[in-house]
């Protein structure tokens, strides 16, 4: 498993300073999920930040290079993994793919949007991960398709157990650039948030489903 205290801690500074990251243990954000969230984490602001959009691209194909080895195509994951597939496939100079969330309900009906030969050995691209649900949808609908998954590697993770779990069942490896605990512990350092905090934050991290009832 990938794992670089500078990377965590440099990535988790990043989303902290763009409030791609925002912490708000007082006053959760209500997820999708109906989960109760003292965290809101949406990677996509780092596309508005050449810099930051630059360094997240160099690291995320370092990481497919190092952990994945040699992979002849980037699938990014719909919709947020989709521009950062597309960097990542430019950095490295490889064929990109996307996947849907699901079938187009037009035209070819297409899942998988490009072209790639069967049996490549693909690497996922995504942003987010929190029970892994739809990254794993995709690198199913890829398998089916015929192709090889090497791994999926995304900029942030909750480190949820069930997302631990839920990839070891599907028999994917996964590696991000940073995760919850480094990001609490660069916070908890720079004063974005107090120990009370901290604590109610740890609390969340571990029952989340059941956080702020």
């Amino acid at each position: 498993m990938f794992n670089n205290n500078e990377i965590e801690q440099q990535v988790a500074e990043f989303l902290l300073q763009i409030k791609a990251i925002k912490l708000q243990p007082n006053n959760p954000f209500t997820w999708a999920s109906g989960w109760k969230s003292p965290i809101y984490c949406d990677n996509r602001v780092t596309l508005s930040y050449p810099s930051i959009r630059t360094y997240i691209r160099q690291k995320l194909s370092l990481i497919i290079q190092e952990e994945f080895g040699s992979v002849s195509c980037i699938a990014g994951v719909a919709t947020a993994g989709i521009p950062q597939g597309a960097l990542v496939a430019q950095e490295l100079g490889l064929p990109f793919v996307y996947v849907r969330a699901k079938p187009k309900d037009h035209g070819t009906g297409n899942l998988i949007e490009g072209e790639i030969m069967p049996g490549k050995r693909v690497a996922v691209v995504e942003d987010l991960i929190s029970t892994g649900k739809s990254s794993l949808q995709a690198v199913e609908a890829l398998r089916s398709a015929g192709y090889e998954v090497a791994g999926l590697a995304a900029i942030f993770s909750y480190g949820f157990d069930i997302a631990e779990e839920n990839f070891k069942k599907a028999k994917c490896r996964y590696v991000t650039l940073s995760n919850y605990n480094a990001m609490l512990k660069f916070a908890e350092e720079k004063q974005y948030i107090n120990s009370s905090s901290i604590d109610l934050l740890q609390q969340w991290r571990r029952n989340p489903a059941e956080w702020g009832q």
